[in-house]
């Protein structure tokens, strides 16, 4: 099998909340089964059948309102967020899916969700995520498609070969942490140069810095968004109240600003005492989650229900570490995203296959390898803290109550930052070279941990916190 090659803009997406898995990737795949489709205009009806896990939380997590956008032909990274209730009305009260448009109108088919989106308790052979989408055709010809949701926002049409095995050949072609390792050995680079240098086949340097630039854009904004939002519950069911706009506005001795720049010189001015600091790094992950669980707009880092790690760890690293820069993020960035794309070759980050150390374990160490070289960490101490970072996630299991993404995902990633802020810190006081265990070794402890996890604890909604505490959710 040849090697995969994954970009940082693989791992790292823009998409919409609250699941990569449940929602970016169903969304995806809707997207995908349109773009093969003969004549959108000869449809006549379509039907979305999920399974496993998709079927379990799908509700919760929304897959169904995902699977009816991406058949209508919505982009996940530039719908305007706040129509998606509005668009979501129309197909339920209509009950017509609107596949295209011509000049006097849309083009519409049936489509009642409460019928024509079927939840399957079975899961399939490939993965716990699966999805079948069937159109019919006017000719009476049925059009028929399973896709996998496999993490991340990553998907996999059942009998087709990976893109990412399909790309430009790069200079420093890397499957494990150990060639990563030698490739900065040998040539004297950083992690972050030998992933600049791969990135820079497919990029300018300076389209490079634009898009990674753009994409801190949309992590800033996100906290932002969440510090001022108001303080009403989230969708679902739960009666969870967002606090993350409360919490900010005690630390700052006034309400965050709603201009974007007067927050950031709000940040600057905060005095960083310990408990300070902490709160704020808590506060960062609160309120991105918050956003995830509200369908807004996110990264997945590299999931959704883990998008809150990688901002917080980046902006401890912007308003409390010295030496922070614009090209200094930029390292942060290709750092954080290559450390995840060892992870998704050699493991998983889905938390329907692994549990939330896939989600959670892997996002902390992508934050603490990241934070360790912008603090001026050698490679050998980037990896060591990936490897302290998830060591310390090993296990953890993956039960949201109701099927959300809210309990105990949301508080989960302000834990997993600070792990990463630990995990860095004791990586830069250590000699690498006295570590017993290495990258790659925990990386391969934990796809064994996850294949040896119960699947009740595997985003079920079927064992821990989820039958503990019952609460039905409704839809988001």
């Amino acid at each position: 099998m040849s090697m995969q090659i994954i970009s940082v803009f693989d791992i790292f997406k823009i998409g919409v909340g609250p699941s990569s898995s449940h929602t970016l990737g169903p969304w995806k795949a809707a997207l995908a089964f349109r773009e093969l489709l003969p004549e959108l205009l000869e449809v006549v009806s379509v039907k979305v059948l999920l399974y496993g896990s998709l079927s379990k939380t799908g509700i919760g997590h929304g897959t169904d309102i995902a699977v009816q956008l991406g058949l209508e032909g919505f982009d996940p990274e530039t719908i305007e967020t706040a129509d998606i209730p509005f668009h979501i009305g129309r197909i339920k009260a209509n009950r017509l899916l609107q596949l295209a448009q011509r000049a006097d109108g849309p083009v519409s088919v049936p489509f009642d969700p409460a019928k024509d989106i079927i939840f399957e308790q079975r899961s399939r052979t490939f993965h716990p995520n699966g999805l079948t989408f069937i159109a019919r055709l006017r000719s009476g010809r049925k059009v028929r498609r399973t896709y996998y949701s496999i993490g991340g926002g990553f998907i996999v049409r059942e009998g087709s070969v990976s893109q990412l095995e399909t790309r430009k050949r790069i200079p420093f072609p890397t499957e494990t942490a150990e060639e990563l390792l030698h490739y900065c050995r040998s040539s004297g680079k950083s992690v972050a140069e030998i992933v600049r240098a791969n990135e820079l086949r497919e990029y300018t340097a300076d389209d490079l810095n634009a898009k990674i630039d753009r994409y801190l854009r949309v992590f800033a904004g996100v906290v932002h968004k969440g510090c001022i939002a108001p303080e009403v519950n989230l969708p679902g069911g739960l009666s969870v109240k967002r606090r993350a706009r409360k919490m900010a506005a005690r630390l700052l001795g006034a309400p965050a600003s709603s201009d974007p720049a007067a927050f950031d010189a709000q940040l600057r001015a905060i005095s960083p005492d310990f408990t300070t600091v902490t709160s704020w790094v808590s506060c960062f992950a609160l309120a991105v989650n918050e956003e995830n669980a509200a369908l807004g707009r996110v990264i997945t880092s590299p999931t959704n229900g883990a998008a809150g790690v990688i901002p917080a760890v980046l902006f401890y690293y912007r308003y409390f570490c010295k030496g922070a820069s614009p090209a200094t993020e930029r390292n942060f960035f290709l750092v954080a995203g290559e450390i995840g794309s060892l992870f998704k070759k050699n493991a998983t980050i889905s938390a329907a296959e692994g549990g939330c150390q896939a989600e959670i374990g892997v996002s902390s160490a992508m934050a603490a390898a990241a934070l360790t070289e912008a603090l001026g960490g050698t490679p050998e101490q980037t990896l060591m803290a990936a490897e302290i970072a998830m060591e310390h996630h090993l296990g953890l299991t993956c039960d949201p109550i109701g099927g959300l993404v809210q309990i105990p995902c949301i508080e989960r990633n302000a834990m997993g930052a600070m792990k990463a802020i630990t995990a860095a810190n004791l990586a830069l006081q250590s000699e690498a070279d006295d570590a017993v265990v290495d990258l790659d070794s925990v990386i391969r402890t934990m796809l064994d941990t996850a294949r040896a996890m119960h699947e009740d604890y595997k985003e079920t909604a079927e064992g821990g916190l989820a039958v503990r505490v019952s609460v039905a959710a409704a839809s988001c």
